[in-house]
């Protein structure tokens, strides 16, 4: 019965197209992969990422490139633009043609050079490839002054830049923005060169160790499953300036949802706090810090095998080769495997629609570089893009992939069942039948993931014994740090809702135990020490009491004359 119940779930699930897993054995011919022949470790990346995706070694191409993240306009032209163009179309990767345009305006029709057709469909910048393009104010375009003073700009992102390639030269401007056509577009095939937009993304990070592993993470994710939970971080605004952002990132939550992730929400105005615990993070979106923060910045961070990780900030990408500045470095550093983000102030509507991404790449399973751009108003400006272009993150059909782990024994198979257990809640199954397709698993039985689901089902009907129990079993199977931490914190609201003071105590003292240097410890020693009172427990409250005075600030300085004796 559980098992007709699992695949039940699974054929109801999402839009799945078999086309997209056929596709990706021949995936590797749409792809370009280019590195900076003066970097050391460039081409490593490339020749790894073509091998890893199989990309023809005809399109593997080297150029002689700035070895600095930002370049002037007229480099990125002569070094990057202008040969790449011409690489493609002496390889026969794509044929130019005549065809008749509109330029200006509707009527003002033109007959100008655009590729009529092409093979390839994504370009790969591989690490040490420049970043971005320093604004230059001697370049003047046709028309520049047309545009209003906050886009009367020519600096961008090289990635989205180079998304224009396609374009003919009449419209390829360098000031301003180019509209993206493609924009929240359902049609993953819209998203090519005919179309005037080259898919651009990057292998880049900290490091060239890191710029390789992102195409590992990415198959690691594609052959055993995209697995994990999603955290959305919102900010509570209802300022109407704002409201696109909170907006995309509730839509985020949602939809994450409907994929059938165990996601969270969060609306306070600040950023998740240093104590917050992240664990098994497959997707993360929030904003809107400067700098890494909160349980991200830490030194390890449960991030999955596959893990998007996006930030929005105006210059959340300004470099990718730091791992404490900024964020999609930092990101990268701690194990994200894609992330996207601004290298020069994008304006809000200018960053990527994260709504629409999330729906592309969960729902509707575009390859990570098709959601990326299907999610950009906005080319020829300010967004990177980090990560395998060619990463679905459902790259199976959710059914055989659940087969294949039960068959295998793979531990994954504990988060299908998750994924089961959320998606027939969101169809409307009652509860109970959901704590029993869980009790009914002998995984469960010694599966932290598992027992903490059903902890939480019981929660939900009602039943908060069984709650306890359930995620104490779970501290007893290894669960990960940050998921240990979770359960810590949830059975501490829980003894204390039912009157369980030595229970309470006891976590109480394991979480101070478990989590010396977690934020917070005055604020613990302080809830602990009125139990310890309470329950007798002098030697226990003394030392409470010490660890708080130890704890507690200095009073704050006096400016008050001493008084001669």
């Amino acid at each position: 019965m559980h098992y007709r119940f699992a695949l039940a779930a699974l054929l109801a699930w999402l839009p799945f197209t078999e086309a997209a897993a056929l596709s990706a054995v021949s995936a590797g011919r749409e792809v370009v992969v280019v590195f900076n022949t003066r970097m050391a470790g460039s081409e490593g990346v490339a020749r790894h990422y073509a091998a890893a995706r199989q990309v023809p070694d005809e399109q593997v191409i080297g150029l002689e490139l700035s070895l600095t993240e930002e370049i002037a306009r007229v480099d990125y032209e002569l070094w990057l633009a202008k040969p790449l163009a011409y690489e493609l179309q002496k390889r026969g990767l794509w044929k130019l043609g005549k065809v008749v345009r509109a330029i200006t305006n509707a009527t003002d029709l033109r007959e100008v050079e655009l590729p009529v057709e092409s093979q390839i469909r994504y370009v790969v910048l591989c690490y040490g490839v420049p970043l971005k393009i320093k604004a230059d104010p001697t370049w003047k375009d046709p028309g520049d002054d047309l545009w209003p003073p906050e886009l009367r700009r020519n600096e961008a992102a090289v990635d989205s830049e180079l998304a224009t390639l396609p374009l003919p030269p009449e419209l390829r401007k360098a000031t301003g923005l180019i509209r993206n056509t493609a924009y929240t577009t359902t049609n993953s095939a819209w998203l090519h060169p005919t179309n005037g937009i080259l898919l651009v993304t990057r292998l880049d990070g900290p490091s060239a160790e890191i710029a390789r592993g992102l195409v590992d993470a990415a198959l690691r994710a594609e052959t055993n499953g995209w697995w994990g939970r999603a955290y959305c971080d919102a900010r509570g605004l209802h300022d109407p300036n704002f409201k696109l952002g909170e907006d995309w990132m509730i839509g985020a939550h949602e939809l994450c949802r409907i994929a059938g992730l165990d996601s969270v929400l969060d609306t306070n105005a600040a950023t998740f706090p240093p104590g917050f615990p992240l664990s098994h993070i497959a997707f993360y979106a929030g904003w809107y810090d400067a700098d890494v923060s909160g349980p991200l910045a830490a030194d390890t961070v449960e991030f999955m095998p596959g893990a998007f990780a996006y930030h929005l900030h105006s210059f959340s990408a300004a470099s990718l080769r730091t791992r404490d500045r900024h964020w999609a470095g930092p990101l990268l550093a701690r194990g994200a495997a894609c992330t996207m983000g601004s290298v020069y102030e994008p304006y809000l509507s200018g960053t990527p629609d994260i709504g629409v991404f999330t729906a592309r790449w969960l729902l509707n399973n575009f390859t990570f570089g098709e959601a990326a751009y299907a999610a950009q108003q906005a080319l020829s400006w300010q967004t990177t893009v980090v990560g395998d272009p060619l990463y679905r993150a459902f790259a199976w059909h959710p059914q055989l992939l659940h087969m294949k782990l039960e068959n295998l024994g793979r531990p994954e198979i504990a988060w299908s069942h998750i994924r089961v257990v959320n998606l027939m809640q969101l169809r409307g199954t009652p509860l109970l039948q959901l704590t029993a397709y869980l009790q009914g698993l002998e995984m469960t039985r010694t599966n932290a993931l598992l027992q903490e689901k059903l902890g939480d089902l019981h929660a939900a009907v009602g039943k908060p014994e069984s709650t306890v129990l359930a995620w104490r079993r779970a501290l007893e199977f290894e669960p990960s740090p940050m998921q240990r931490l979770r359960l810590r914190l949830k059975l501490a609201e829980a003894l204390t809702a039912q009157g369980r003071d030595a229970d309470a105590l006891d976590n109480g003292l394991a979480l101070r135990r478990e989590f010396p240097r977690r934020p917070g410890q005055l604020e613990l020693c302080q809830q602990l020490l009125p139990l310890a009172r309470k329950l007798g427990r002098a030697e226990l409250a003394a030392e409470l009491e010490a660890e708080i005075q130890r704890r507690l600030p200095p009073p704050p300085a006096t400016n008050a004359p001493v008084s001669a004796p």
